[in-house]
């Protein structure tokens, strides 16, 4: 979440951006950059367009020429596996990080002392069902699926974050390939161009009549449907000026032109850098990431394709043999495959025969075929989202299964990691996007200047905290074990209160459903008093039985010793 709740120019004490000196923002300006990003793009280019063939041949669009075109299917696609090991992975990540049915984010305070207020606690709320709200009511989760088929296959995605009028954000998956993006010294992606094909009426209406070339003007008043290639380029803006109103003053550039024209289309700017970037493992320095599952799994896919080939090829060869015989046989009429039917002779004794006697290996090659389909479901972290179900067929106990959990879990942590920083930088922009429109809930005074932080509690993101619940409850077992064991005394090492409130605050429990420990020490000290108060009137009542029973040894049962009680006062 955002550092604080003030605005964003005071929080991160921006300063204007140097620039060279005569320095002007132009369209040769912005295809120098272009090209310079082509130049790191392609380095990688040629590996992006093999794993496209062989995980998600439908979600690239290498060349511009490919847009708008009938989508090609892939020819080294032979087994259907690698796309459902990709489909099983986008839906396991979608359902465990991103459900919409579940809750997977919370809004809190850094500092957690404020979390206590009251007031800061049903804000913290309030701002957290807005930005669920807004997600819902936006494209968001339609496009996440996506996000993810493409993350797991090509190691990266991108998601265009926009304004808008009814939903407030709107979002946009760009095709791997159409873009290419650029990072700071930090490691943050702070520049992105991409490259796209839009047609003259939607230019025109997007961009303005007067504003587009008279290429786009013509085929326009002609009513042509012709695409032009556009340029969008957004980069940290070198005339940034903090405290300027003007758009293109903003902290990030943004532009659109038309390949070829001089012109720009549209000249903006932004506060926040409006797109998301999705990465798996990034090494070193390198601009893009270096490791996914579908880069483990291609040499696995690509065998796979190449053994169901010759599979294929045995079993037709024992299903359909190729024959030979004498050519008078040959040309005789009648003469099937079908079962019970007698092949005839020649004069020669020679009859028609298969040409050669083979006998392929199949049931080990199917094998093999088995496993590689195995391995390539394992690198796309299958057998972790059907755990469940694999080890409920096995007959294993829950304890079996959590311990499985557990250690799957610590291999897909660091990608579901990378995956929330992209999600925090959907949230922080949603954020900022609420306080401009003014629909952010006014937030109490106590944390006017105070930091705040999101915290990812969807199923995924509380596996990977089992083990401090499985710690918390094998230490309390330990401990208890222990006391009875050797001293009863040991029992008051435990913090209770302090356990419970962990406890809860790691497996995702609702506040409310938590009793703070000020109100339960309360309510000890109202058990106590009554506790207290009781023994008292206990003891008082022993005593006066006490009493009772000397004068009744005084005065004895009878009838004068009743009436002794009764002018002492006790009968």
């Amino acid at each position: 979440m955002p550092k604080g709740l003030e605005t964003d120019e005071k929080q991160e004490k921006p300063t204007q951006q140097s620039k060279p000196k005569n320095f002007v923002y132009n369209t040769q300006y912005f295809e120098k950059r272009r090209s310079q990003l082509d130049d790191t793009f392609n380095q990688i280019k040629p590996d992006l367009r093999e794993l496209s063939e062989y995980f998600a041949p439908r979600m690239s669009r290498f060349l511009v020429t490919d847009i708008n075109k009938p989508i090609k299917k892939s020819k080294k696609i032979v087994d259907s596996i690698t796309l459902t090991a990709v489909k099983n992975f986008a839906a396991g990540m979608q359902s465990g990080a991103t459900s919409a049915a579940t809750r997977w984010f919370k809004a809190q305070m850094k500092r957690k002392e404020l979390n206590q207020i009251p007031e800061v606690k049903q804000w913290c709320s309030d701002q957290e069902e807005l930005t669920r709200r807004i997600l819902a009511g936006s494209n968001f989760y339609q496009l996440m699926l996506g996000v993810y088929k493409q993350l797991g296959s090509y190691s990266f995605a991108c998601l265009s974050m926009q304004p808008d009028y009814d939903t407030v954000v709107n979002f946009k998956l760009l095709p791997i390939g159409s873009y290419r993006y650029a990072k700071d010294n930090r490691g943050e992606v702070d520049t992105l161009c991409r490259n796209f094909k839009e047609s003259a009426k939607n230019i025109v209406e997007r961009y303005g009549y007067e504003n587009c070339s008279s290429e786009v003007k013509t085929a326009y008043d002609n009513n042509n449907e012709v695409y032009f290639e556009l340029v969008y380029f957004v980069e940290k803006n070198k005339e940034y000026k903090p405290n300027s109103p003007l758009s293109k003053f903003k902290r990030f550039k943004a532009v659109t032109y038309q390949v070829g024209q001089t012109k720009f289309l549209e000249d903006k700017g932004f506060d926040r850098f409006p797109f998301a970037i999705f990465e798996a493992e990034v090494n070193g320095e390198d601009n893009y990431p270096s490791n996914c599952p579908g880069i483990e799994a291609l040499p696995d896919a690509k065998q796979l394709m190449t053994q169901v080939k010759e599979y294929s090829k045995a079993i037709k060869k024992l299903v359909s043999p190729l024959y030979k015989g004498p050519a008078s046989l040959m040309k005789v009429k009648g003469i099937t495959d079908a079962p019970g039917q007698i092949i005839p002779e020649d004069d020669q004794g020679r009859g028609i025969s298969t040409v050669y006697e083979i006998n392929p290996r199949v049931l080990e090659l199917k094998q093999n075929n088995d496993e590689l389909k195995q391995t390539i479901k394992e690198h796309f972290y299958n057998d972790l989202f059907a755990v469940i179900l694999n080890t409920a067929e096995r007959g294993r106990t829950a304890t079996e299964v959590n311990e499985i959990k557990e250690e799957k879990m610590v291999l897909l942590s660091p990608l579901l990691d990378q995956v929330h920083k992209g999600l925090r930088a959907i949230l922080d922009w949603i954020f900022y996007e609420c306080i401009r429109v003014g629909i952010m809930p006014q937030p109490p005074e106590e944390i006017q200047a105070e930091e705040m932080e999101t915290e990812f509690i969807s199923a995924l993101a509380l596996a990977q905290k089992v083990k401090g619940i499985s710690g918390i409850e094998r230490f309390t077992t330990f401990t208890t074990n222990l006391a009875q064991a050797v001293d009863p005394t040991l029992v008051y090492k435990i913090n209770g209160d302090q356990i419970i409130d962990d406890y809860a605050e790691i497996a995702n429990i609702n506040p409310a459903h938590v009793i703070p420990t000020e109100d339960v020490n309360k309510k000890r000290a109202e058990i106590a008093q009554q506790q207290a108060q009781a023994q008292a009137q206990a003891q008082a009542l022993q005593a006066v039985q006490a009493g009772t029973e000397a004068i009744k040894n005084m005065g004895g049962v009878d009838s004068i010793g009743g009436d002794l009680m009764t002018r002492m006062g006790i009968g």
